[in-house]
């Protein structure tokens, strides 16, 4: 009997029977339970071909962090090859949009210093030919800095009373921490908040509805993001099973946990029972962090809002509430509007296109983070965008497919150690 020893803080290690085992060796170094999954999937897999005469079975990554690790390690080697595993757009770097990108770089080129991840830094505008990113702006001399967290650019901003905006993307998972800075008072006059932070479900109920509406070969299954739902819960994604009857699987992320989610995604679809399972019970729990929710509620409003390369999507942005947004909001603060839904032809998921500077020309990130592309179907993949030189949004993050397929792509090998 394998279960989580919860009397070990860390949560790093198992209990089996009496040994304590390196969560490493149970879900990462551990190629005998890979190759039964191995043979559990096919079983299933080829079952529901036969049953169900299709010739493929397309299972969405809805997190970065998935496609990572299923690229990485080669999972794709261990499955049938009609089983098609296909990113989605769980990457929040890729989706933030070219204008906020513009809207940040016209600020550092004016003075104001601005606080970034490491990841967003590399961004790159569509529309500005350079400066086109806080990248090329720093090298020109202009006044950005690296962070890891918000707290970081607090802290930072307090000691020098100098004009400043963190760029602030990301999902549910780092919310948290701009919500509990900005409601504890903790953030400065001087430092101003660039919202961007997005949330995943909508995105989700948007690419089911465009393969649906789009008559593309349908997603059978979810793996839905880990992280995000240590905070959301898995009840989330209960809308997948009971409106659309796809099965989900809340994940983790190491190889064993995403076989094991794929192994439970398709027993599911041969028994035709679809339902939110939690693969990831050493982290999630249904309900998620409700201090946390509590908290993003406080501070933020759900809103209208605009992903990359896809339009906008209802109630998928957060606003900050009145008294933050009167304090806080940098756009506000400097006089700049935000994207509206004008800046986009948006009916529904059929019609939408994105804004007409959203995406360089020929990029197709956006059909790649709604599974409808694989990063080698556009054009510029590894020609004009590389890792190393990121013209579309998809390569420049690490949870980004493109630069995942870039950097992982052409492995062979199955990835697994142990035995």
């Amino acid at each position: 009997m394998l279960k989580n020893n919860l009397t070990d803080t860390k949560m790093d290690v198992f209990l089996i029977g009496q040994h304590h085992i390196p969560v490493e060796q149970v879900f990462r170094n551990n190629l005998s339970l890979a190759l039964k999954l191995k043979e559990t999937i096919q079983k299933y897999a080829t079952t529901i071909k036969e049953r169900e005469k299709c010739d493929t079975i397309k299972i969405m990554n809805f997190c970065g962090t998935h496609e990572w690790t299923t690229t990485h390690y080669g999972l794709r080697n261990l499955i049938p090859p009609f089983l098609d595993m296909v990113p989605g757009p769980g990457c929040p770097v890729c989706v933030v949009p070219s204008y906020y990108v513009d809207a940040v770089v016209k600020l550092a080129r004016e003075g104001v210093r601005i606080y970034t991840y490491g990841d967003s830094f590399r961004l790159r505008s569509a529309k500005s030919k350079s400066p086109a990113s806080l990248q090329e702006v720093k090298a020109n001399g202009d006044d950005v800095k690296l962070v890891y967290s918000f707290l970081d650019a607090v802290k930072n901003s307090q000691s020098h009373g100098k004009e400043s905006v963190f760029f602030g993307i990301g999902f549910e998972t780092t919310v948290p921490s701009y919500a509990l800075a900005l409601k504890g008072g903790m953030v400065p006059e001087n430092l101003k908040f660039l919202n961007v932070a997005r949330l995943t479900p909508p995105a989700m109920k948007y690419t089911i509805k465009l393969h649906q509406e789009r008559g593309l070969l349908p997603i059978k299954g979810i793996i839905a993001p880990g992280h995000v739902s240590t905070i959301t819960g898995a009840v989330e994604w209960e809308f997948l099973p009971r409106a659309h009857g796809l099965p989900t699987v809340v994940a983790g992320f190491e190889p064993i946990d995403v076989l094991m989610a794929v192994a439970q995604i398709l027993l599911m679809i041969k028994e035709n029972k679809p339902d939110v399972k939690i693969e990831y019970k050493r982290l999630v729990k249904w309900t998620g962090n409700e201090y946390a929710k509590k908290l993003i509620g406080e501070v933020f409003d759900k809103a209208y809002a605009a992903w990359r390369g896809i339009g906008f999507i209802p109630r998928s942005g957060l606003k900050l509430k009145g008294k933050f947004f009167e304090k806080h909001d940098a756009l506000k603060h400097f006089g700049m509007p935000d994207l509206t839904p004008r800046e986009f032809i948006y009916t529904h998921a059929h019609h939408g296109v994105p804004w007409q500077h959203d995406l360089p020309p020929r990029c197709r990130c956006g059909e790649v983070v709604t599974g409808i592309a694989k990063p080698t179907d556009c054009p510029l993949f590894m020609k004009g965008c590389s890792p190393m030189n990121p013209w579309g949004p998809c390569m420049v993050s690490t949870e980004g497919a493109c630069s995942i397929w870039a950097r992982y792509g052409g492995k062979n090998s199955v990835g697994l150690e142990g035995g």
